[in-house]
């Protein structure tokens, strides 16, 4: 091989892989690596982030048996064999896992050119070991929050993440073994396990762009061996509206087909099956993220559907805000007429006045009939402060309160989420946003019933223990339905003061 050709491929890991590393395809036969689209993308995504940073801090969501292992691991191996002083560590969840990991390595190390790279000096059942260039490789499983810490590495893959038992405290030592310079890198991978773990929260912030982890996900049907064409095969209009969706995105006909079949794998009526299916081949990082509740108390269904109807609706306008002051929470705001809801905004890190001028503005250019704001916390100063501005059509909401039918109802935001629940479920049809975030909020929260049978949600500090974002745009939604689902009474009237005297009656 020519000095100048070789040179190109050693520095180019897909060349690399595709001339000198030996991989067992699914069909146990063996083959030269050659990167499927997932891999490419996720390769793409990280060179991008070394390009701009100097050093890779990624996390990877992605579907069943897609190569992300099989590409983390070839990419540290390239970075061991090709560099001098280079450690590498691969943490995972199963000793089963482990062992595989290992084997697909040591297939690299044993099927690579001898006379172009270094052999390791030790090998034993989780470590390669290369003195003459002062290199290494180990891999282990989750288990005790200690391992690792003694360790200095270059190179960190946390494999199948969600699933470690003790993930913060394993995850805080082994990232002591990473300096942060350039040439490290920290790769954080899993398939979805709900919300109740840390790869989740790591996600939410890294998705958010509130860490320095990038989020990579990778969509099920990028991978060609889930996709069986059938000339038979007709769409159902679910089906067909996941083409319109993800059709440009490579989504074909014969995924569908096979994800049909693939359905018949999972126990449990055709929800329960559908429900499995999206955790493990989601279209979506939302979608993967099912939460860990057993049963949540509105139905993602629905709420899918209400994100691809449109409805033409001349009710009144009502407005519902939760404030939030500082953190993660959100101040979110949505507009609801009828049986439309639109206009979803949310905001960040704003004081209490910053949100009454929000508010205010809204007021004179929109003319609700009803803003209806959660007055528990920070939000009394708001509702205070506009009624004492004149905008009497806003209405200062106590969700703990007493609901209007106690026997039936815990508080007040139970009976509200209740009908917010049946204006989904109603055969006539609702729009709300295609947000991502809102049905994530809606379909995020559980419920059970208190000893005297009375519907009780889930709290939202109970959510944040789960690892759930405050489900600031859901409550706001609901917060739309005090007084009824259209709103008749109230309305612009606005009996408002200048600043100077309304600052008078403080």
């Amino acid at each position: 091989m020519l000095e100048d050709k070789l040179i190109r491929i050693l520095k180019d890991l897909p060349l690399f892989a595709k001339n000198f590393l030996v991989i067992h395809d699914k069909s146990g036969a063996e083959s030269k690596f050659k990167f499927n689209r997932a891999q490419q993308y996720i390769h793409e995504r990280l060179e991008a982030q070394i390009k701009a940073t100097g050093k890779v801090r990624a996390l990877i969501l992605k579907g069943r048996q897609q190569g992300v292992s099989t590409y983390v691991q070839a990419r540290f191996f390239h970075k061991i064999v090709t560099k001098r002083g280079k450690k590498a560590f691969i943490l995972t969840h199963l000793s089963d896992a482990t062992r595989a990991i290992f084997e697909m390595t040591k297939r690299y190390s044993e099927n690579i050119d001898r006379d172009l790279f270094a052999q390791p000096d030790k090998k034993n059942d989780n470590m390669l070991t290369y003195n003459s260039i002062g290199s290494g490789y180990r891999v282990g499983t989750a288990g005790s929050a200690e391992i690792g810490r003694s360790m200095t590495n270059q190179y960190l893959h946390l494999s199948e993440y969600a699933f470690y038992k003790d993930a913060a405290r394993i995850s805080m030592g082994l990232m002591q073994t990473v300096a942060e310079i350039s040439d490290t890198e920290v790769i954080k991978e899993s398939t979805a396990n709900g919300v109740d773990n840390d790869f989740y929260m790591d996600w939410q912030e890294a998705k958010n762009g509130k860490s320095r982890y990038q989020a990579i996900f990778v969509p099920w049907y990028w991978q060609d061996e889930y996709c069986i064409d059938d000339p038979d095969f007709i769409p159902t209009d679910e089906e067909r509206e996941w083409l319109e969706k993800f059709g440009d995105n490579g989504l074909k006909p014969g995924h569908l087909n096979w994800r049909r079949i693939k359905l018949q794998d999972f126990k449990g009526d055709y929800e329960q099956k559908c429900r499995r299916f999206r955790q493990e081949y989601p279209f979506t990082d939302d979608e993967a993220f099912i939460s860990s509740v057993t049963d949540t108390f509105i139905q993602i269904e629905s709420v899918k559907k209400a994100r691809k109807t449109v409805v033409d609706s001349k009710s009144n306008l009502v407005i519902g805000i939760d404030p939030a002051r500082k953190g993660d929470d959100r101040t979110a705001i949505i507009r609801r007429r009828g049986r439309r809801a639109f206009g979803l905004d949310t905001h960040y890190n704003i004081d209490t006045m910053e949100l009454v001028g929000i508010i205010r503005r809204l007021i004179d250019k929109e003319h609700p009939k009803r803003v209806c704001i959660d007055s528990i916390g920070i939000g009394a100063g708001v509702v205070d402060r506009l009624h004492e501005l004149g905008y009497d059509m806003v209405e200062g909401v106590n969700v703990a309160r007493r609901a209007t039918e106690p026997d039936k109802y815990k508080n007040l935001r139970a009976e509200l989420w209740d009908w917010m629940r049946d204006w989904f479920i109603q055969e006539m049809p609702v729009e709300i946003p295609d947000s991502d975030e809102l049905q994530t909020d809606l379909c995020g929260l559980g419920y059970k019933y208190d000893s005297s049978d009375r519907l009780q949600i889930e709290s939202k500090d109970d959510a944040k223990k789960r690892g759930l974002l405050s489900p600031d745009t859901s409550d706001a939604l609901m917060l739309t339905f005090y007084g009824g689902e259209y709103v008749s009474e109230g309305g612009f009237v606005v009996n408002q003061l200048s600043e100077r005297t309304a600052g008078m009656l403080v």
